[in-house]
């Protein structure tokens, strides 16, 4: 009897399948991004930076947040299959292929890319940066112990490219900034982490999570705790005054909102606190818009 080949995709149904792809229902992610690269970037510019400079880092961000996504799902194919929370990504299921997966994220890189070349030389030098560090990171789960911390590199290379698309240089703000986020993103992403423990364990995944196993938790708060230091450190003579000082506390009881959602390790209340991470990010970089705002 002959085989009837399969129904190929409507375009609507290709369209669904990619936003889900780059987790358009999702908007956390690049909200991580996102909040720490404008809180440089008004700080670097001392205040609203100009159209132009805010479109591109706002297009780049959720650009290649997207691209990374790509490429993350068909380096994790084979063992997204094995773990409850992505057992049906669109790779792993066959809906998206690889090719065209990797065509989708080279586009959006691509688009990404071209809106750097906007802005000056040092800034698309820095990028090709953050684009390499995007391709290793999905194969760092095999081999680092932490690959939470190379994650945290790729999302705060933004904060450094927020300055040289200012300022054309690195001041060592910049960088007590990115180590800030990067404790940032092993707080989360250990968060994340901890939701898919159980199945990591099982495939052989290496995560932060597993890593600090019981110390788990006060590794999170304390990264956290890290984050919060270093941007206070950082910011400390720019003389903000008291909204940022608000927004800090407010930083901080919101780290304690986190470690009891997280005390438990509960798969729903760790992958909550996740998804919430974004609250915090947003909460600083308000309280630096709204400092800048009194200092004119």
């Amino acid at each position: 009897m002959e085989m009837l080949s399969p129904t190929p995709p409507t375009v609507s149904q290709r369209l669904h399948n990619y936003l889900d792809l780059i987790r358009w229902s999702r908007p956390a992610g690049w909200l991580l991004l996102l909040w720490p690269t404008l809180s440089a970037l008004w700080i670097a510019a001392g205040g609203f930076p100009g159209w132009h400079l805010l479109v591109v880092f706002v297009l780049g961000t959720v650009l290649m947040r997207s691209a990374g996504c790509c490429i993350n799902d068909v380096a994790d194919r084979d063992f997204d299959r094995h773990v409850k929370r992505t057992v049906n990504r669109p790779v792993t299921t066959g809906r998206v292929g690889v090719k065209e997966a990797l065509l989708v994220g080279l586009v959006l890189t691509l688009v990404s890319f071209g809106l750097v070349l906007s802005s000056n030389a040092m800034t698309v030098y820095v990028s090709v940066f953050a684009v390499l560090i995007t391709l290793i990171y999905p194969f760092a789960k095999r081999h680092v112990s932490m690959p939470q911390a190379v994650l945290g590199v790729a999302f705060s290379v933004g904060i450094v490219m927020a300055y040289t698309a200012v300022r054309e240089q690195i001041p060592p703000q910049a960088w007590w900034l990115l180590l800030g986020n990067l404790f940032w993103v092993l707080a989360y992403d250990t968060e994340y982490a901890m939701v898919d423990r159980d199945d990591d364990l099982k495939i052989g995944m290496k995560t932060s999570a597993i890593t600090l196993g019981r110390w788990d938790v006060a590794g999170v708060t304390s990264f956290y705790a890290l984050f919060l230091l270093c941007w206070a450190w950082a910011l400390s003579d720019e003389q903000l005054g008291w909204p940022w000082y608000a927004a800090l506390a407010a930083g901080a009881l919101q780290v304690v909102w986190h470690w009891r959602l997280i005390r438990h390790r509960e798969r729903d209340t760790c992958f909550r606190a996740f998804t919430q991470n974004h609250w915090l990010g947003f909460t600083l970089f308000l309280g630096i818009v709204v400092s800048l705002l009194l200092q004119r």
